[in-house]
């Protein structure tokens, strides 16, 4: 065994009833490096955390977490583990402090060690002035702050994240990584027993928080369908991808999406990404301006651009259907 690797599965399955929720997944996780686990809703990504963290039981397969095998040693895989669900639940009448005491005390740390070790903890993620706090009244990023603290008193290994920032605001989904991305670097400022750095798996539905991970797998229907680095998956676009300004913006979309060399046209926030054949990026550069001439549509800009890692999936998506 590569005793690098902190999270390690082979062959896992798990179903209910007749619904096949994960179908013979195989990964791995490196100490220091962060996992992104993407893929539509429903593809299992919230059931492989929930395996991973022996919250569910396995029909088939294999469970490594740090040298410890689920189920057979799930007591010591568990301590090696912090896992911040989708709905994580605070004691909203109770404090700051009294909540990440609780979840220390849980975890059987004593009162000579759960004192320092929460406020370092609590100062980690930036609520050390808020101690005193009630729970319930914490904003909703607060509240995932306070969840990820929670996650990491006990000094785990192996850090398990079901889709975090879900339904926070973007500049606290911008904090949120700064400190996943501190956590497994090597100048990790937060004491570790081993004094190793962490292995990070973390579920998104966002696109630009996978492209922080060092590698991203992609799930359907319980399957890896792929994993690679992010860089990698994207280029492999490269020179199929369009991005089109202009006016109205649903009527060029149908446009393009009529020309026989494009294979499909998104609309990514003010403008288009049109994905054509290989080869046909000039060719449909020029018909679209002329089509758009004739039907006293205006393109303002049409040129090729690096393909993202949504248009990727996209594309995986289609292929897969």
């Amino acid at each position: 065994m590569n005793m690098g690797l902190l999270i390690i599965t082979r062959n896992l399955s798990k179903s209910f009833k007749s619904t096949q929720a994960v179908n013979c997944l195989s990964l791995q996780v490196s100490a220091g490096e962060i996992y992104g686990l993407v893929g539509p809703d429903g593809a299992g990504k919230t059931t492989t955390l929930r395996l991973f963290c022996g919250a569910l039981k396995a029909d088939e397969g294999e469970i490594v977490i740090n040298g410890f095998d689920i189920p057979q040693q799930v007591e010591l895989a568990r301590s090696q583990i912090g896992y911040l669900p989708q709905r994580f639940s605070l004691y909203e009448e109770l404090t700051v402090m009294e909540n990440i005491r609780f979840f220390a005390e849980v975890r059987g740390l004593s009162r000579q060690e759960w004192k320092p070790r929460c406020m370092e903890i609590l100062q980690f993620v930036g609520l050390e002035l808020f101690t005193n706090r009630r729970a319930g009244h914490l904003s909703g990023g607060m509240k995932q702050k306070l969840g990820l603290a929670a996650a990491l008193v006990h000094q785990p290994q192996v850090l398990l994240l079901d889709e975090p920032t879900t339904g926070v605001d973007p500049v606290t989904r911008q904090d949120f990584w700064r400190l996943i991305i501190r956590l497994v670097a090597p100048s990790n400022e937060i004491s570790n027993n081993n004094k190793s750095p962490v292995a990070v798996l973390v579920s998104t539905p966002y696109m630009d928080e996978a492209t922080r991970c060092a590698r991203v797998g992609f799930m359907k229907d319980g399957k890896m369908v792929i994993e690679g680095q992010p860089e990698d998956l994207r280029t492999s676009l490269s020179g199929r991808i369009l991005e089109l300004e202009g006016n109205p913006l649903t009527s060029l979309r149908q446009m393009a999406k009529e020309d026989l060399d494009v294979e499909d046209a998104q609309m990514f926030g003010d403008r288009l990404h049109i994905r054509v054949r290989e080869g046909k990026a000039k060719v449909v550069i020029s018909r679209l301006n002329e089509y758009s001439q004739l039907q006293e549509f205006e393109i303002s800009r049409i040129s090729e651009a690096s393909p993202q890692l949504e248009d990727f999936f996209i594309y995986l998506l289609e292929q897969q259907d």
